[in-house]
């Protein structure tokens, strides 16, 4: 029978692990603090939300942001919702969805990254620093949800709904008018050019089972095939879509609309 270590070997063997684990400097810290708007009471959290996977693999996946981003997303989505039912009374389930997945999408997040300057205190290991995972827009859309799973947690709803009320304001100004779903706009500019009905394929899946992110293709007529991601197989459709419009410059989804 093996014996269990003492509760005291036990405890510092873990002092000795928190000391090696991946932590932001406590200048990084207060920089972000400032950045963001709120100061957390334990630091380590605001550390975990910028820490990726390959940071962090000799300790496992726990010590990264995967488990804060898997909270976050769910707190993003529950502080949209409510301020999409509050701003948009009297509109159907169906409008305030397509906002909704406007405002919660990977691109969003990323955006709100790149904005607050989040992606220069990174922590990534070496290989996927030069592999370009600082500007990996699914990489900039997890820390951003990470970073609100670590509000939540530090401090509650409240801080965290500050914060999304205050750096989605300008992205809410824009759903004013209900998003046209990239899928249906892509399915209505084939018809029109006499093509058969887009068809979408999932051709890949990366990434843990609690945050997968997949790749779909899209095929129409006889142009190249484009190929988007996202965290559910609809997202990756619809950035597959929206690509796609891109590629074709159908107004309203053209690089210079964006």
């Amino acid at each position: 029978m093996k014996l269990a270590r003492p509760k005291r070997t036990r405890l510092r063997s873990r002092a000795k692990q928190a000391g090696k684990l991946p932590r932001l400097s406590d200048d990084a810290i207060a920089e972000l603090e400032e950045r963001i708007g709120y100061k957390f009471k334990d630091k380590t959290l605001l550390s975990r939300a910028m820490t990726h996977a390959s940071a962090a693999q000799e300790f496992g996946a726990r010590f990264s942001y995967e488990r804060l981003e898997f909270l976050g997303d769910r707190v993003l989505g529950l502080v949209i919702a409510d301020l999409l039912f509050a701003k948009f009374e009297g509109e159907p389930e169906g409008g305030l969805a397509a906002r909704l997945n406007a405002l919660v999408n990977r691109d969003a997040c990323a955006t709100i990254t790149k904005r607050l300057g989040l992606d220069s205190h990174l922590l990534l290991d070496t290989a996927e620093e030069n592999a370009g995972g600082r500007k990996k827009v699914s990489i900039l859309s997890d820390i951003c949800e990470a970073l609100l799973g670590a509000m939540y947690l530090d401090g509650g709803l409240k801080p965290a709904a500050v914060f999304v009320e205050t750096h989605w304001s300008p992205l809410l100004k824009g759903v004013g008018k209900r998003p046209k779903d990239p899928k249906s706009a892509l399915q209505e500019w084939a018809q029109g050019q006499g093509l058969a009905t887009p068809t979408y394929e999932i051709v890949g899946q990366v990434g843990p089972d609690h945050a997968p992110e997949f790749a779909a293709r899209v095929l129409v007529g006889d142009f190249d095939p484009v190929e988007g991601r996202g965290h559910t197989k609809q997202e990756a459709q619809r950035a597959a879509a929206k690509l796609m419009l891109n590629a074709q410059e159908v107004e309203g989804f053209a690089a210079d609309d964006a």
